[in-house]
């Protein structure tokens, strides 16, 4: 893909974990840039610390992929002698752009709640707390016979029609089609002015609303029309729910201080912290990357057996103790897990452009 623009790159991230996954206290998308320059290399990060911008800067990157906004509480000024200050006006002066990914892609189907899970092998994964359920409409576009099965491959392609575990499901009915092409107009079929009646195909399917607007795209490329006629629908069917963090099993149980050593190995950390009697058996547990500490009570109801996530304060341990519940506090770093993924499905929307996952170490704790 050539002239990739950085609006383009956004797009796919969005189709990933669409904006309106997030939380209506995180900002998420652009924060500081162009939706227009052309992307030359790509970084993703964990954060947006000053050393990152220097990495991108030695690189040669001039569009930056965070899951952590950086700017996340509402600005009132600008100081370029501050923390902020001095990052926001380096990314200017050097023509960088920023976008983040925050509760938008831990709630993602494969975002980092995902990826934490998949690190621990844990299986029958759900949402722990519940946020929305999608959305299903009914698309309908009347296509020339000679080109219905041209736009109904498109769409099943393009993820329309997944009933369950049946994808490319559609219903189609012939019909014939009347158009006028009027002054101006570079028609497929017919000429100006002139009444058209074309036998045509009416493709009905269904489409999940966080990916509308790509089928709505493939569909139109694959169409013939210069117009393209279509309907949508609103239905009344659930689809998908999507929520914050996850829990699940283990094919078996093992000790929590197996447990232990388990998170510390797949998710790369030398030291965790952790309540509950060592040698007690674990089989279900709940995740939550970065700081889920209020959610102990939710991961106790659905019946886990410990959980994990970061920035547990004192007393709320306490209570997780107190509730049986373990609690397994790896910190928050291990949201870093994200720059691989982000980077591999990147790749596979834009071979032509080189992506580098940060090299910088943004934990700013250590053990002494």
């Amino acid at each position: 893909m050539n002239n990739v623009t950085h609006g383009n790159v956004f797009k796919a991230l969005e189709e990933w974990a669409p904006k309106q996954f997030a939380y209506d206290w995180d900002n998420v998308g652009l924060q500081v840039g162009s939706y227009t320059d052309e992307t030359k290399k790509i970084l993703v990060t964990l954060d947006v610390l000053e050393s990152v911008v220097d990495e991108a800067i030695a690189n040669e990157t001039n569009l930056i992929i965070a899951h952590h906004p950086l700017l996340f509480k509402a600005l009132k000024n600008i100081d370029f002698q501050s923390v902020k200050g001095k990052i926001i006006k380096k990314i200017i002066k050097h023509d960088i752009t920023v976008y983040a990914a925050h509760t938008n892609l831990d709630i993602a189907n494969g975002g980092i709640n995902d990826l934490l899970c998949e690190a621990l092998d844990l299986v029958s994964t759900k949402p722990l707390v519940d946020k929305q359920t999608e959305k299903i409409l009914k698309l309908v576009v009347f296509v020339p016979v000679t080109h219905a099965e041209i736009v109904r491959e498109a769409l099943g392609n393009a993820g329309a029609g997944h009933i369950g575990e049946y994808s490319h499901c559609t219903f189609q009915s012939e019909g014939l089609g009347t158009f006028k092409p009027l002054e101006g107009t570079n028609p497929y079929i017919g000429k100006e002015n002139e009444l058209e009646k074309v036998e045509e195909c009416k493709i009905e399917t269904v489409v999940k609303e966080s990916n509308l607007n790509h089928v709505i795209t493939v569909m139109k490329k694959a169409h013939p029309y210069e117009e393209v006629a279509y309907d949508l629908y609103p239905l009344e069917l659930a689809g998908d729910s999507f929520g914050l963090g996850r829990i699940g099993s283990f094919e078996e149980p093992m000790t929590l201080q197996s447990l232990c050593n388990k998170v510390k190995k797949a998710y790369q950390v030398n030291y965790l912290r952790v309540t509950g009697d060592l040698d007690q058996q674990i089989k279900k547990i709940a995740i939550i990357g970065g700081s889920g500490e209020k959610y102990i009570y939710q991961a106790k109801r659905m019946g886990a057996d410990a959980f994990i996530t970061g920035d547990v304060t004192f007393h709320l341990a306490q209570d997780a103790k107190e509730l049986g519940l373990a609690i397994i506090d790896p910190g928050h770093y291990i949201e870093q897990i994200m720059k691989k993924a982000t980077k591999k499905y990147l790749m596979k929307k834009f071979s032509t452009i080189q992506i580098f996952e940060s090299k910088i170490d943004t934990d700013p704790f250590q053990f002494v």
